[in-house]
């Protein structure tokens, strides 16, 4: 194992150099570290030294981690920059398992795939060099087919995708967005060009100048942003198509500036479960093994109308508010009564904003609403898209955004009026 000193001299300003790349990749990787830090970490290390590997760690430590979340991103991001001079070697190996003979394969834990993720993007950049052995031979990666592959992948299903192909979708969920417009309020809020005149304000501006009103004043509805809950069945039936559209639900929680109050996340089989919380952690793969250990039921049975029951009566009022979207990822596919699956629906529907309900057996071309279950829900939603593939959740900001887009409803329910 390199030491530091042969991986950083400061004689020739590398030191700085290697802490601001480092410090680069920790924020890729999730830290919220800005310049500030970085100049105190440099500070630090000079106060400090590097000559001690445990002094040169706690310090940097010290100086970017603030949250218990991020120790093991930290420490992940550490080891792969600072303690072993052929990283990117380890790194490609995780991120391409498809190369082999670069290291033996085996499992990353969850923040090292996150490290070597955020220390990969910047590869083709100015980042410290590692010496080669002589006659090495070199590998190139031709990536010209990186566009046309990702396009392929867009309307591949999730269930025809090999383990590559996987992981590939999976980095392509974690870049997806989904944006909400923000709604009109009640409450009034002051517009030097609004639509309203605002009395009160009005005359307050008149007695601040003798009584005489020279302007008007004006105001607009305030505006506030909706709830985005998802209800998703993990039965056995729905179990891979889950795992990726959860994949994009920890995506939309954890990217800010897309509008969302608050993103709550349900999971459903033969009970309902409350993921929310888990959502929250910024690693994805330990977030997605937190929401598996508490959902006991993962690839079990489906109760879907006892599940909706659950969640209106225990949950609706808490997480509906302030014009919620639902996003309901089912195959529709119940054999408990249709009149309680018809009921639960039709009360989730009146209690939401907008009731989008996402179906994987929308890919199959022919479609019909033959299942009891598909039928009991049709009539109680605003739209029926495919949830099959990267490119069917590409397509939600769209129905999200158009209160008239309905997707295949109206198609299917001509097909039940026959």
């Amino acid at each position: 194992m390199a030491s530091y000193a042969e991986l950083t001299l400061p004689e020739d300003g590398k030191i700085s150099r290697n802490i601001l790349w480092f410090a680069r990749a920790l924020r890729k990787a999730g830290l919220p570290i800005g310049s500030g830090r970085v100049i105190d970490a440099i500070r630090a290390v000079e106060a400090v030294g590097f000559t001690e590997r445990r002094d040169f760690y706690w310090t940097l430590h010290a100086c970017f981690v603030n949250r218990p979340e991020h120790r093991a991103v930290f420490d992940q991001v550490f080891r792969l920059y600072w303690r072993d001079p052929r990283y990117m070697e380890q790194m490609m190996s995780l991120m391409l398992p498809a190369i082999r003979g670069v290291q033996e394969e085996r499992l990353a834990q969850a923040a090292e795939k996150r490290a070597a993720e955020a220390l990969l993007d910047g590869a083709n950049r100015d980042l410290p060099e590692a010496e080669s052995p002589q006659g090495e031979e070199q590998v190139e990666i031709d990536a010209s087919a990186t566009m046309a592959r990702e396009e392929r992948l867009k309307t591949l299903d999730f269930e025809q995708m090999s383990v590559a192909e996987i992981a590939e979708a999976k980095r392509m969920l974690a870049r997806l967005s989904l944006p909400v417009q923000p709604l009109p309020s009640r409450r009034q809020t002051a517009a030097p060009l609004g639509q309203a005149i605002d009395p009160r304000a009005t005359l307050r501006l008149a007695m601040r100048r003798g009584g005489e009103i020279t302007r008007l004043a004006r105001r607009d509805p305030a505006l506030r942003w909706p709830n985005l809950v998802v209800l998703c069945d993990i039965s056995g039936s729905m179990s891979q198509y889950s795992r990726m559209v959860l994949h994009f639900l920890h995506a939309v929680a954890n990217r800010k500036g897309q509008g969302w109050a608050r993103v709550h996340g349900f999971t459903f089989g033969t009970r309902l479960t409350n993921i929310t919380r888990h959502l929250a952690t910024r690693d994805v793969d330990a977030a997605l093994a937190a929401a598996g250990r508490e959902a006991q039921d993962w690839s079990g049975g489906t109760r879907i109308g006892a599940c909706l029951h659950t969640f209106n009566r225990d949950w609706s009022r808490r997480v509906l508010g302030q014009g919620a979207v639902v996003l309901l990822i089912t195959d529709g596919l119940d054999r408990d009564d249709s009149g309680q699956l018809a009921r639960e629906t039709q009360r989730l529907h009146l209690s939401a904003r907008r009731l989008i309900w996402l179906n994987p057996l929308l890919r199959w071309e022919g479609f019909a609403p033959r299942a009891t279950g598909i039928r009991a829900m049709l009539p109680h939603v605003d739209a029926f898209r495919a949830g099959h593939s990267i490119a069917s959740l590409e397509a939600l900001a769209a129905a999200i955004s158009d209160r008239a887009d309905t997707g295949e409803k109206a198609r299917l329910m001509r097909a039940l009026a026959r």
